[in-house]
């Protein structure tokens, strides 16, 4: 059941406070064997930040999201879900695909709901994310490790590695890199204008990957987006691999 948010925002605080409080080692715990590195242009730190239009603490969130969204060690993603819709105001980015994408991450770390706004960092690891201390801390202590990856212009390749039990899938998010002012004109963030950068507009599955090197062809993109491409195991595991273009 998607969590209802009637109660306001001191619920969901109240609630996001316990789910971090309880899954503090178990997303750690999930963790596949690989090599840490110190993130880099080349093997950048995955950050998602689950956010919605209509929640009101939501506007701290995605300021530090657009604070590091043009970093070179980070890929800097923001997801609109929409369980927010139906309190006053739809979200004008939201998409079912990525409020099942966050359950994802309940499902598999065992979280049993799901709020805003939240971040997780190469999905190991999920902050509140209005606390930009805690985002940046949590971003200098992630360790990435994986395959190579890179982007091309038509294509995205995996090198070889040891991939993780049942291997992972390579997906590419097509994102919109400006800073877009949003005007808001009902429910509880009513009379703001918010402004929103690397908003996830596209999300494809490109392939599964099982350790040896590959390299999969990309869909189109729709003009002014950029490209990121990750390497996830399983539905709502680890990331272990990311990259970023133009």
């Amino acid at each position: 059941m998607i969590l209802k948010l009637t109660a306001g925002v001191a619920a969901i605080a109240a609630f996001l406070a316990a789910v971090l409080a309880s899954q503090t080692a178990r997303p750690e715990a999930a963790r596949p064997a690989r090599v840490d590195v110190a993130a880099s242009p080349e093997r950048p730190v995955f950050v998602e930040l689950y956010q919605s239009q209509g929640c009101s603490s939501c506007p701290p969130a995605n300021a530090n999201l657009n604070a590091i969204a043009d970093r070179p060690n980070v890929v800097a993603l923001s997801f609109a879900v929409t369980y927010w819709d139906a309190l006053g105001w739809k979200d004008t980015f939201a998409s079912p695909q990525f409020t099942e994408r966050q359950w994802d991450y309940a499902r598999h770390y065992q979280l049993g709901n799901v709020a805003t706004p939240q971040v997780w960092i190469n999905g190991r690891k999920t902050i509140v994310g209005s606390n930009r201390a805690q985002l940046g801390a949590a971003i200098a202590e992630a360790a990435t490790g994986g395959p190579p990856l890179t982007l091309g212009t038509n294509e995205a390749r995996v090198g070889a590695g040891r991939s993780p039990a049942g291997g992972a899938d390579l997906w590419v998010a097509f994102f919109d890199p400006r800073t877009i002012q949003v005007p808001i004109r009902a429910g509880e963030n009513d009379g703001r204008t918010l402004p929103h950068k690397n908003i996830v507009r596209s999300l494809v599955r490109l392939g599964h990957w099982d350790g040896a090197a590959k390299t999969y062809a990309l869909p189109q993109r729709n003009r002014g987006l950029a490209t990121a491409v990750f390497l996830q195991a399983g539905k709502g595991g680890p990331v272990i691999a990311a990259a970023k273009g133009a």
